[in-house]
């Protein structure tokens, strides 16, 4: 007995010391490493990637994780940028991340550029833009069949938001420079708003009032009232603007800036931005912790996430990740 106390507490301090072994209780961070077509997993609290999954194929930028943080989804979009040719993905890894394996594959049985996965509040699924479609593909996850779809009446429907409620869909339609509003219940496009000549990304304020898409040839934000679906208003940015996330107090929108080697936060109250991040190269998404603590960025050509503190702006770490950094999502 006492040997087996002595043994213990030896080694007590050596897993102390090696973090990686065991994720935070907190949550883990995944990023969609798409130059290397591996799923990322990052342990936020000892800030670092601990493990990487290989994926199907060529090659996933996006990923979102399941309600209960057991599984990740990440839709394989094929080796072009978006309206440029190349291949023509048709499927979507799903990932266990408890046995960190790749458990299955859903084919959606022809090429559609999957892209943005996101769980809808409202009945749990899991909707999908599958592009060529021009559509929003439903998927059940539990079953991992497909159960429906809305179409987005646009082509390059690429980034998808929803409503708080779960009842609407906003579309990021890239060439066509416009925003589909979808009505979620009854599966239908309402309206596609006009915005500028080409636009990317999109995101949506947390009590669904507003919603954001970036101008890709100006450095400007537009701001849909999404009561009226008509351009509110544009904010101004120090670059062409790109992923964006919102703050979990609804105060602040942070969005990166690719060209601009930053990030931009926007005091929604004003409308304006309020500081200017210098972070790595190219960053590409956003996404902030669910208890507001930090706001992390995936940075493209420096293969790192950096890690930044919402109570003063500032970038506390670096996070080495894998090659081409881009989606990001929290699994629980």
């Amino acid at each position: 007995m006492t040997s087996l106390l002595s043994f213990v507490l030896a080694l007590a301090p050596l897993l102390n010391a090696h973090p990686a072994l065991a994720p935070s209780t907190a949550g883990l961070l995944l990023v969609a490493n798409k130059g290397e077509h591996t799923l990322g997993l990052i342990d936020p609290a000892a800030g670092r990637q601990i493990t990487t999954v290989p994926e199907s194929g060529v090659t996933g930028h996006e990923v979102i994780a399941s309600a209960d943080g057991r599984r990740a989804f990440v839709p394989i979009y094929g080796n072009s940028g978006v309206g440029q040719p190349g291949t023509d993905g048709s499927t979507l890894d799903v990932i266990d991340l408890d046995s960190r394996h790749l458990v299955h594959t859903i084919d959606f049985g022809h090429g559609v550029r999957p892209h943005c996965p996101i769980v809808n509040p409202r009945d749990g699924l899991l909707y999908v833009t599958t592009e060529l479609d021009q559509a929003i593909t439903i998927i059940d996850p539990n079953t991992l069949k497909i159960v429906g779809k809305v179409p987005t009446g646009a082509a390059e429907s690429h980034m998808l938001v929803i409503s708080p409620d779960g009842t609407r869909g906003y579309t990021a339609n890239v060439g066509p420079g416009s925003v589909s509003v979808l009505d979620l219940v009854g599966r239908k496009t309402i309206a596609a708003i006009p915005v500028t000549a080409h636009v990317q990304r999109i995101s949506i304020s947390n009590d669904g009032r507003w919603v954001f898409t970036s101008d890709t040839e100006k450095p400007r934000l537009a701001v849909i009232d999404t009561s009226t679906n008509e351009v509110a208003r544009w904010i101004d940015l120090r670059a062409e603007g790109y992923g964006a996330a919102t703050t979990p107090d609804g105060k602040f929108l942070v969005i990166a800036m690719p060209a601009g080697h930053a990030v931009a936060v926007i005091d929604l109250a004003s409308m304006q931005v309020v500081k200017n991040v210098d972070v790595p190269a190219s960053p590409q998404e956003t996404l902030v912790q669910p208890d507001g603590q930090f706001a992390y960025v995936s940075c493209d050509r420096s293969h790192q996430v950096a890690q930044i503190s919402t109570s003063d702006w500032k970038v506390e770490k670096l996070i080495d990740a894998g090659n081409n950094a881009d989606g990001l999502a929290w699994a629980k």
